[in-house]
């Protein structure tokens, strides 16, 4: 993953960042590297709460921020980086807020806009990697092609009432048997129908759903930015809350998409 250079850890950060630092696949030199990173999170709502809080935990330098949304009542279920004084605020401004609090080592760009086909490129040229923590298929193809096309990794993940699901997509890349990694539209090759799937406003969501979620979308990140581990690419992980499961689905390419 390229990246910018960044200043050296100072002596306040070495010890923020020890239990990292004595980590050997981390290290002084993991840590540099999620000090340069620029990571782009869409939505900070459930999913978007707990991969920014981490993430600023864990040292990345620079968190981007998109959502066009208010703090409402009803978030505060689930999307713990705002509390009850936030009602009403920019989420963008809330979770700046919070994660100045975290680690103000970190720096957020915050872009109150609705992503859509038409400033989606731009905005994700600007970061190292993408986390997509939004909540309905438009914006998650949206998205994925966004990064496909520009070369930047994206880690997703969905809730759904008491499951979910998460992948890495790096369509841009070959695998180790020289064929193309599976993109997102190899995954879902097109959206279901419209009124199929029930929003969360309709079906509803467990809160901490989206905080085990969330979390495993920021580990994917650190180990991408990081180098180490085997990130979920070719792998869609599968968690069913109620009966306490994981699973693991694989997946290619389709062979006319490689063609």
């Amino acid at each position: 993953m390229t990246q910018s250079r960044a200043e050296p850890l100072t002596p306040e950060e070495l010890e923020r960042y020890a239990r990292h630092i004595v980590l050997p696949e981390i290290g002084g030199p993991g840590q540099q590297k999620l000090k340069r990173a620029r990571v782009l999170v869409i939505g900070a709502g459930g999913l978007g709460a707990p991969v920014l809080e981490y993430l600023a935990a864990a040292g990345v330098g620079t968190l981007g921020i998109v959502d066009d949304d208010t703090v409402s009542l009803s978030n505060l279920q689930r999307q713990v980086i705002h509390d009850t004084g936030a009602v009403g605020k920019a989420k963008v401004d809330s979770a700046a807020e919070t994660i100045a609090r975290i680690n103000p080592h970190v720096a957020v760009e915050r872009h109150r806009v609705r992503l859509d086909a038409g400033n989606a490129g731009k905005l994700v040229s600007a970061y190292d990697l993408v986390i997509d923590g939004s909540d309905n298929f438009d914006t998650r193809y949206v998205v994925a092609d966004a990064c496909a096309a520009a070369g930047k990794p994206l880690v997703a993940a969905a809730v759904g009432r008491f499951d979910g699901s998460l992948t890495v997509l790096k369509p841009f890349e070959r695998g180790p048997d020289g064929e193309p990694l599976p993109s997102y539209r190899d995954l879902f090759p097109e959206p279901p129908p419209a009124g199929l799937v029930p929003s969360c406003a309709e079906a509803g969501v467990l809160g901490a759903l989206t905080g085990v979620m969330g979390t495993l979308q920021a580990m994917e990140a650190i180990k991408l930015i990081a180098g180490i581990g085997e990130p979920l690419v070719g792998r869609l992980l599968l968690y069913d809350a109620l009966g306490a499961r994981f699973d693991v689905m694989r997946y290619r390419a389709r062979r006319e998409a490689a063609e």
